[in-house]
């Protein structure tokens, strides 16, 4: 294309443009159809169904970081996430908190509809005070996250028998080394059932947990 071709094509295109700025419905229009992109595109994406159900939890009554009871009566209307720790694990424990931390920060506009709890599986030696320091050095919010403990025996009742999730000692041995348990985070609906077990060092696994736990606050 020649040089005069070109002049000659840019001087159309400048025509154009002067044409249209003196026409100022045509402007709204394309600022209107700018802003309704979104939400056409939103309508236009299905929306997934709830993670399905998994099990019901039996009622448990247990005790919180500040030595308060707490139990199924304190969640009853409310989604909420477990998880399983113990204050004395330097291993995967720190990892699986600060996983949730990560949801704490992203869910934060759920609470209070959205809980996290975080069940000690070392009853015997995690006592209020001692989960109660362990909430403060992770930055939990007091009203969003609990730490609960209590009788080793009911909290392995709540924890295996109700959640699903293993948890055990060696026998005779007290060290920490000889504690087990599962690392899986579980969503919780409003009516104290089991909706999903996600690993919270899966890839994608917290996006997954974050986009179940919306779906179930947001379904009435």
């Amino acid at each position: 294309m020649s040089s005069a071709q070109l002049a000659s094509r840019a001087a159309r295109l400048d025509a154009a443009a002067r044409a249209l700025s003196g026409r100022p419905l045509v402007w709204i229009a394309v600022i209107a159809a700018l802003a309704a992109w979104p939400v056409v595109w939103t309508l236009g994406t299905p929306v997934p169904p709830p993670p399905p159900v998994l099990g019901t939890l039996p009622a448990f009554a247990l005790q919180d970081q500040d030595g308060r009871p707490f139990g199924t009566a304190d969640l009853e209307g409310r989604v909420w996430i477990a998880s399983f720790i113990f204050t004395r694990c330097e291993t995967v424990c720190p990892r699986v908190t600060a996983q949730l931390a990560r949801v704490q920060a992203r869910t934060r506009n759920l609470e209070p509809e959205l809980h996290l709890v975080s069940f000690s599986v070392d009853p015997e030696y995690d006592t209020p005070d001692r989960l109660a320091a362990y909430a403060r050095a992770h930055r939990a919010s007091p009203r969003m996250w609990t730490f609960v403990t209590g009788p080793a025996a009911a909290v392995q009742e709540t924890v295996e028998r109700g959640l699903r999730v293993s948890m055990g000692r060696e026998p005779g041995d007290p060290s920490p080394a000889a504690i087990s348990h599962g690392t899986h985070l579980v969503l919780v609906d409003r009516a104290s059932r089991v909706r999903g077990y996600y690993d919270p060092e899966a890839p994608g696994a917290v996006d997954r947990l974050v986009r179940d736990a919306a779906l179930l606050v947001n379904r009435r």
